[in-house]
């Protein structure tokens, strides 16, 4: 078993990132080489804009590279727990992005001419008791009938032609869905930035950041960038940095440990007795699962198995001999299967699960997208884009105010205690 992202393991790293010191002048910087980040550049670059991506490891190393591999539409909460928050106009609007970033994925990959397996799957949300259909259901309804008409709900009885488990007891199909190899999107992306013109450096985080006449200096352990506007496109990854106002972020993100395996590649009869449907499936449980093929067959199985903020080999496959027995409990044919990798990582959540994008002192920012963005960030790195131009009208987070965590200074101390609680209502629930 490799303790890796099978996402990095079975995709070509990007292999045109910059080999001397960090130095020059651009007009705009990005710090992180993500799905965010990327997409920034890739649009700056393309209308003439000079633009330099800056990542503390290499492309793809943090959230972009080691998901589960999903894009689904729609968002974390039920719709209308998303309309009591954020009004129901506002909440339309953001699911609606959703579905606009999905579709605006599937342009870059077409213009761009990248072999990444994407494909429309559809998801499918299980029901994970009998006490869960009534509300899904009943979320399935709003759904239906104010945002996506692409939606279907599916009884117990149908799910026998969508997954081999008798474990779930209704579902909610969402057509417009889909799934792609992730490490070959972001390593496509990064190409394709730097085709355009982006200057992408890998092993150079920031650690400063000053004032230099109308711009910024932007310093690294390779050299120094001047730049006149900055753009922030991590979250997560950002706790180490101590200097203001990149802290603002720490005491905002909640960095949750998320951890994933897939198994050795399944023969056809296998998947035809797990996963004949071959679409992306999350559970209904608080602390649940979410699963899928990959392009070569293999089950990639993921899920919060620990409330950790711990990301090393060691929390990994901890985490992993958990979600092996959920996988086990799930699909019983597949107790003694093979796990191939095993991997994980920190993904940046805010308190209330909605992202968040906007400028605070000279800075653009889109973050937090609570183990939903795969799907959304395309979309925020072109709104980041547009920001940093000077455009107004395409951010979807615009206004969302982003108070603090309440006594959270970067590091989570209350992860077990909100596991705890978790836990408890999946018992009762």
């Amino acid at each position: 078993m490799q303790f890796t992202s099978y996402w990095h393991a079975t995709s070509d790293p990007f292999g045109s990132a910059q080999k001397g010191p960090v130095q020059g002048k651009v007009d705009v910087v990005v710090i992180g080489a993500g799905f965010t980040g990327l997409n920034a550049a890739r649009k700056l670059a393309r209308e003439g804009v000079s633009v330099a991506v800056l990542d503390a490891r290499h492309v793809g190393a943090g959230g972009s590279g080691r998901n589960g591999g999903h894009l689904n539409n729609g968002m974390a909460h039920g719709f209308g727990e998303a309309k009591s928050h954020l009004g129901a106009e506002r909440a339309k609007q953001l699911w609606q992005a959703y579905d606009r970033s999905i579709d605006m994925i599937e342009d870059v990959i077409a213009e761009e001419g990248i072999a990444c397996d994407f494909r429309r799957s559809g998801k499918l949300k299980l029901a994970s008791k009998p006490s869960h259909v009534a509300g899904l259901r009943s979320n399935f309804e709003q759904i239906h009938r104010e945002v996506d008409p692409d939606t279907r709900f599916l009884e117990k009885a149908e799910l026998a032609d969508e997954i081999g488990s008798e474990a779930f007891h209704g579902g909610m199909l969402y057509s417009k869905s889909a799934m792609m190899h992730m490490g070959r999107y972001v390593n496509g992306l990064a190409a394709a930035a730097h085709r355009h013109g982006a200057l992408i450096w890998e092993d150079a985080p920031v650690t400063g950041r000053t004032r230099d006449g109308a711009g910024w200096k932007i310093t690294t352990p390779k050299g120094t960038l001047h730049a006149e506007r900055v753009i922030v496109a991590t979250g997560a990854y950002s706790g180490a940095v101590k200097e203001a106002p990149l802290s603002y972020f720490r005491s905002r993100i909640i960095s949750v440990g998320s951890y994933i395996i897939a198994t050795r590649p399944l023969s056809a009869g296998e998947i035809a007795a797990t996963l004949p449907g071959n679409r992306t499936y999350v559970t209904s449980m608080n602390i649940g699962n979410y699963f899928r093929l990959s392009p070569d067959n293999r089950l990639i199985f993921g899920g919060r198995a620990r409330f950790s903020a711990r990301s090393d080999q060691s929390s990994d496959e901890k985490s992993g001999k958990i979600l092996r027995a959920s996988m086990a409990q799930l699909f019983p044919q597949l107790k003694s299967v093979e796990i191939d990798y095993c991997w994980g990582g920190l993904v940046g959540m805010t308190q209330d699960r909605y992202p968040r994008a906007g400028t605070v002192d000279g800075m653009t920012y889109g973050m937090g997208y609570s183990g939903h963005g795969a799907q959304m960030s395309t979309l925020m790195g072109q709104a980041l884009a547009d920001m940093a131009m000077g455009r107004t009208g395409s951010n979807p987070l615009d206004g969302l105010e982003w108070p603090k965590v309440p006594l959270h200074s970067g590091k989570p101390w209350f992860l077990p205690f909100v596991g705890a609680y978790f836990s408890l209502k999946d018992r009762i629930s």
